[in-house]
């Protein structure tokens, strides 16, 4: 049986692994933040704990049994929560890389749990890097095959779906829609909500129609579409 120390700094170092990654997720709002993240490596690393010296002196041998038994459940109830995670629209699906990331938290937490800290440490390392600084890649690639559409109305009911339907009608697919808040909005215009699409036009569909068609509304204020950096 290891120490009270080396059990402390087992389960304090996977909380702090843990807290650095559900601190990335949660500045960029993701359903599972900090305190999931830090709870999911934490409770790996208390499991693992328990795998290996919890069930000692029981039995002929002296020991519990095989601790990948206990640990190999983590890896199946954390599918579990990283479901819960993921939200599916008629047009996409998000949440995927938030619940990657509380997966790997638990093998994480199951590495220092086991005393592998060099493995955690990487493996956390590898992960911040992976959500921090992927991510730009990703974005950029996805700016050469969509576009961003910006939408500033006046709230009511209705109006998203008539938006979408208009879209529709263009097979214009949706990837992404976001409610954003604009600072230097001008009161005078009377704007109550700004919206953000993030869409794939064919290429027969002419942005100037479609534009024209989405100010005319009922409720849309003004619409802007940003091709290769710029608004037209």
């Amino acid at each position: 049986m290891i120490g009270y120390g080396e059990v402390a700094l087992r389960l304090v170092l996977s909380a702090i692994l843990g807290a650095f990654i559900g601190m990335e997720r949660e500045v960029n709002n993701r359903p599972a933040g900090l305190r999931t993240h830090v709870l999911v490596t934490l409770g790996s690393a208390l499991i693992m704990l328990i795998s290996m010296y919890g069930f000692e002196g029981m039995g002929e041998s002296g020991t519990g049994g095989e601790p990948a038994r206990l640990a190999a459940q983590v890896v199946s109830g954390i599918g579990f929560l990283g479901a819960g995670t993921i939200m599916r629209t008629d047009t996409s699906i998000k949440g995927l890389t938030t619940a990657a990331s509380l997966w790997v938290c638990g093998g994480i937490g199951l590495a220092i749990g086991n005393g592998y800290y060099i493995g955690g440490l990487i493996t956390s390392a590898i992960v911040l890097f992976t959500l921090m600084s992927l991510g730009h890649v990703e974005q950029k690639l996805l700016k050469r095959k969509y576009k961003v559409l910006y939408i500033n109305c006046i709230e009511r009911a209705g109006l998203v779906g008539e938006i979408g339907v208009l879209l529709g009608q263009h097979s214009i697919t949706i990837k992404d829609i976001r409610i954003i808040s604009d600072d230097e909005e001008d009161e005078s215009e009377n704007i109550s909500m700004k919206m953000k699409f993030m869409i794939k036009v064919p290429g027969t569909v002419l942005s100037s129609k479609l534009l024209n068609q989405l100010r005319n509304i009922h409720g849309v204020v003004s619409a802007e579409l940003e091709l290769d950096n710029s608004t037209i």
